[in-house]
């Protein structure tokens, strides 16, 4: 009788199994399907980077300027942010994030085509960092578009109170497509790791990538592509466009410390979807990404003030603002890179270095850096990317990097090897700007002319070419 049992049993799991297998082969080969805390994370993440230009950006730049500037900041980076969005999605991103070569993507996504089917109502799914688990395309387009447009608004404020509007926005599309775009591509562009299927073909993988991908350079969200770009870029505008009227011997001081702390506030919000956000998932890496981007901006505004303090003997509001910035900027390719450790040293020499970037050195170059765009975003950018070599070490309270996609090994190639790295994308990321920035400029200054006139100038750009008034009090 428990024979008989026996092989009824077996008969009835064979046949229950039998039955079943086709459903258990296709939940098996079922594709991964984005998380909804993930794709709610990241739309969330976009909101808050929007809000880091509008308004954030355009009241921080606004209050340095001059009264009868205010407008004019305000509309250039209001209009600058706009005209971005638009030509992110129409060729921006499709040579950014698309396979290509190792400088530029292709043109599979023009006018975003290929990331929604109405036929079906099918979305197209991108990368993360973490296998069989991708997100909505759309998403990771709208995030990143937000990266590429502050990153052109902030070349502004090295320019700002005398170049045209119209100059301002035709450097914007000749910088925004060929050095945004190219770093972009370069830096971040990668198959993605569900591309790694055995150690075996990672060089082949690589291969697809943008050049310092394949290099090895870390930049979690945008030391090199975004602050070190627009920072000399900024460099070379000042240049080119020569310093203001009465610069050096009339009175230029910021006309609402208010606003720019208030601006400088809503960036530092807005900057943990920058870099928390650029995990790409509501994971660890976020977590990490935001007590870090936390952590070494209130250091920075600390290591700022208490230099200018002992410098200066008083600690300023403007001192503070910059110090938060610093901070923001120093952190943003370290974020996820590096350790709490990392964060601390990361914070406190961005205060010191950019107070020095802002004052000294600034005295040295003798360019009107209108809003110390370089002295920040460039010299900041540049510690951030080099101490993320540094600081990414495992023995420095680092996480590591992953070193092989296919297994998910975590490693560490050595603080020489990895600073060497680094160093090398910076040099070429800063190459590159420059000289993109400096055919740019001379380029609009040929088509449409570059700097307002004398006239125009002396009475302010808010009247002269918007005419409207900041203020009618």
């Amino acid at each position: 009788m428990p024979a008989k049992t026996a092989r009824m049993t077996f008969w009835l799991t064979a046949a229950l199994l039998a039955l079943l297998g086709p459903a258990l082969a296709f939940a098996e080969a079922a594709a991964p399907v984005p998380n909804k805390g993930d794709t709610a994370w990241m739309l969330t993440s976009t909101a808050f980077v929007l809000l880091m230009s509008v308004p954030a950006l355009g009241l921080f730049y606004g209050g340095l300027v001059r009264t009868k500037n205010m407008l004019s900041v305000l509309m250039q980076v209001f209009v600058g942010f706009s005209l971005i969005t638009v030509l992110w999605c129409i060729y921006g991103y499709s040579l950014a994030f698309t396979p290509g070569n190792a400088f530029i993507g292709g043109f599979s996504r023009l006018f975003l085509s290929g990331t929604f089917d109405p036929a079906t109502n099918s979305f197209a799914l991108a990368a993360t960092f973490s296998k069989n688990t991708p997100m909505y395309e759309l998403v990771y387009v709208a995030f990143q578009a937000t990266f590429a447009a502050i990153t052109c608004c902030l070349i502004l404020g090295a320019v700002v109170e005398r170049i045209k509007f119209s100059g301002a926005l035709l450097f914007l599309v000749l910088w925004f497509t060929c050095s945004y775009l190219p770093v972009a591509h370069m830096v971040w562009f990668w198959a993605g790791p569900d591309a790694y299927t055995a150690t075996a073909n990672k060089d082949a993988v690589d291969a697809t990538a943008g050049l310092l991908w394949q290099w090895g350079a870390l930049d979690f969200a945008g030391g090199t592509v975004v602050h070190i770009n627009a920072g000399v870029a900024g460099l070379v505008g000042a240049f080119v466009l020569g310093k203001r009227i009465g610069f050096g011997r009339e009175p230029m001081a910021p006309h609402s410390l208010t606003m720019t702390m208030i601006g400088a506030s809503l960036l530092w919000f807005g900057w943990f979807g920058f870099n928390a956000g650029s995990a790409l998932e509501a994971n660890s890496s976020a977590a990490l990404a935001f007590m870090n981007t936390y952590l070494a901006t209130a250091c920075a505004v600390l290591s700022w003030i208490f230099m200018e303090w002992m410098l200066k003997g008083k600690p300023s509001m403007l001192g503070a603002a910059s110090g938060a910035v610093a901070g923001l900027v120093a952190i943003t390719p370290a974020a996820g890179n590096v350790g709490i450790p990392g964060a601390f040293v990361i914070g406190l020499a961005a205060g010191v270095v950019c107070l020095w970037g802002v004052t000294g050195l600034k005295r040295i170059i003798k360019a009107d850096d209108s809003l110390d765009v370089f002295g920040i975003h460039a010299l900041g950018g540049a510690l951030g990317a080099l101490l993320t070599g540094i600081f990414n070490a495992p023995q420095l309270g680092g996480p590591g990097q992953v070193v092989d996609w296919a297994t998910g090994k975590m490693g560490y190639p050595g603080i020489g090897t990895q600073l060497l790295i680094q160093a090398k994308a910076v040099l070429l990321v800063a190459v590159w700007t420059a000289t993109v920035s400096f055919l740019a400029f001379h380029l609009v200054k040929f088509v449409v002319g570059i700097r307002v006139t004398e006239e125009e100038e002396r009475e302010g750009l808010d009247i002269s070419l918007h005419g409207e008034r900041a203020y009618d009090l």
